[in-house]
């Protein structure tokens, strides 16, 4: 297959370095990257998400007459970016008020991955969200559910455990990927599920949509950064410590002073689920630090959990053997 039709994945769970494995090699092969990370789409959610840092005054600016795509200081887009002097796309897109799912970010991602080779790039997808990945490599259709406001609001009473318990029971295997704890999440999968009247199933991937498949317009490569579970909770300790100094806590406040409820920050899980209940003096500093460390550890595992069913993915720790891999993928 042409290299105009290639694209890159690097994959992991938090805190594995696929960022910055994904800008070095964005570097080296003329890549641009786009985010696949269900949590860094939304604006205000920097810190607690580990967004790339934006370079200075640097934005990019779609502009498919002219070769001028990186404007200083430009407003025309604020949506898609610079960092380490690489473009990144679908990072701080939507207000957190908002509820961006799957869909929506297949869609605005496959008008990135055209433009992108469009203009010679190579596309290097980067995240850990999983479902989010395989929507575009497997090509999933997702069904158009609407919501059913009589269902959501009966799921609403029930605790997020009762949930989790009813999901485990109608999509198994979807159960392993969600965040257990997300309220809203949880509620839109049983939705899903009840309205179909079946459990999604894809080949291959575990709880996709019926009537998918391999992504036949282009040719992927999965790198998998894969750590020893001793290194990988060392550095998630260490960075969720490191957040906490660069002010995740404010980040919160941040966002309830913009009018978002306690109910939907916490919506967004992890550090965004326990930091309100610290704020509301529910938990001491020491057990929200234990806490988040906690969720991020778990969040790990069930990455991992659904990464390992995808025997496509070529699993990597050394960063020589990726440089190698990709290169010989590209000829």
């Amino acid at each position: 297959m042409s290299s105009s039709r290639k694209i890159l994945v690097i994959l992991g769970p938090t805190s594995s370095g696929k960022s910055d494995i994904a800008i070095k090699l964005a570097k080296k092969f003329n890549g641009e990257i786009i985010s696949a990370d269900s949590r860094q789409i939304y604006r205000g959610m920097d810190i607690g998400t580990g967004k790339a840092k934006r370079d200075r005054r640097s934005r990019v600016v779609p502009n498919k007459s002219s070769e001028a795509r990186f404007r200083e200081g430009s407003r025309e887009n604020s949506n898609a970016f610079m960092s380490c002097s690489i473009p990144h796309y679908m990072i701080s897109i939507a207000s957190p008020r908002a509820n961006y799912n799957v869909a929506k970010f297949k869609k605005q991602a496959g008008k990135i991955i055209k433009d992108i080779l469009k203009r010679g790039k190579l596309p290097v997808i980067c995240g850990g969200t999983g479902f989010w990945i395989s929507a575009i490599i497997d090509d999933i259709n997702f069904p158009e559910v609407k919501p059913d406001w009589k269902l959501r609001k009966k799921l609403e009473k029930y605790s997020t455990e009762k949930l989790f318990a009813m999901l485990e029971k109608l999509d198994p295997e979807r159960a392993k990927n969600i965040d257990a704890k997300n309220k809203v999440r949880l509620i839109r999968a049983i939705e899903i599920c009840k309205s179909i009247k079946k459990v999604p199933v894809l080949a291959g991937i575990p709880s996709v949509v019926e009537g998918s498949g391999q992504n036949n317009k282009y040719q992927f490569l999965q790198i998998g950064i894969k750590l020893s579970r001793e290194q990988l909770y060392k550095n998630i300790e260490k960075r969720v410590k490191f957040r906490f100094k660069q002010g995740t806590i404010e980040e919160v406040r941040k966002l309830r002073k913009q009018e978002l409820s306690w109910k939907k920050i916490q919506s967004f899980g992890l550090a965004y689920f326990w930091i309100p209940l610290y704020l509301q003096n529910k938990i001491s500093k020491a057990e929200l630090i234990k806490k988040v460390i906690h969720a991020e550890k778990n969040y790990a595992k069930r990455q991992m959990a659904w990464f390992k069913r995808d025997k496509r993915i070529k699993w990597f720790r050394n960063n020589g053997s990726i440089l190698k891999k990709v290169s010989n993928y590209l000829k």
